[in-house]
């Protein structure tokens, strides 16, 4: 399969990359942004693994990207980049910066997702997969409203992508992991790290590697499995 993982340098876009190119019968393309040296390491030897430099904040990078995707006959996208949380209290926050956060998190994956479709259609299959948090099913972390909003935008756009290419063979689907140690958590104080570690069913942490195999496995799955939201938190959701 051409599969195309945006943010996948560090973390669990990282994973994802590792976990496909084992699997040895896939041309991956994947976008950093800063990480130019561990995107070229994670290219090296493998010629069916591409980087492709995109900023979010940088329009230039994103219709560059877009018109890359045009040549790919792409057959998954995986909508995983995400710039920093703004970890400021809701009050506390001025407008400016939820429009910001919009405009690099969410109209970036919005074209994207758009020129995917397009190449989806015509060959009447193809596959979305959205990466979320189960933040948004569970209590949300104090002061991550931004973050736990903009997810939430993406599972509505997920559920009407479903809804409206499923005649197409096109299937849309997420998955929102629980906490995981990655670089948009690195600065999580290491008491809050016991505290949630204390009260999983598990009593551990998700590991990206987790996560990444159910990637893999959903990108491999029937698009009958189509509109669904999989949580991945040891049932810490149920009622």
């Amino acid at each position: 399969m051409n599969i195309l993982i945006t943010g996948g340098s560090s973390g669990l876009g990282n994973a994802m990359v590792k976990t496909f190119l084992e699997q040895g019968n896939h041309q991956l393309y994947f976008t950093y942004r800063n990480s130019k040296q561990q995107a070229e390491e994670m290219v090296a030897g493998n010629p069916n693994c591409q980087a492709i430099k995109c900023d979010f904040n940088e329009q230039s990078d994103i219709d560059a990207l877009i018109e890359q995707l045009k040549t790919w006959d792409l057959d998954v996208l995986i909508n995983n980049a995400y710039g920093r949380i703004n970890k400021t209290h809701f009050h506390k926050k001025r407008m400016e910066e939820f429009a910001s956060s919009f405009q690099t998190n969410i109209l970036p994956l919005i074209a994207i997702t758009q020129a995917a479709v397009l190449t989806f259609k015509k060959k009447k299959s193809g596959k979305i997969i959205n990466i979320l948090s189960s933040a948004i099913i569970n209590t949300p972390p104090v002061g991550w409203s931004t973050y736990v909003a903009e997810k939430n935008y993406v599972l509505g756009l997920s559920k009407a992508w479903a809804t409206e290419y499923a005649k197409f063979n096109i299937s849309s689907n997420c998955i929102s992991p629980s906490m995981m140690r990655t670089p948009l958590t690195a600065d999580v104080d290491e008491r809050i790290l016991g505290g949630i570690i204390a009260a999983h069913p598990r009593k551990e942490l998700l590991t990206v590697t987790e996560v990444a195999k159910c990637v893999a496995d959903l990108s491999n799955a029937t698009n009958h499995i189509n509109g669904i939201n999989m949580v991945i938190n040891a049932g810490q959701n149920i009622a």
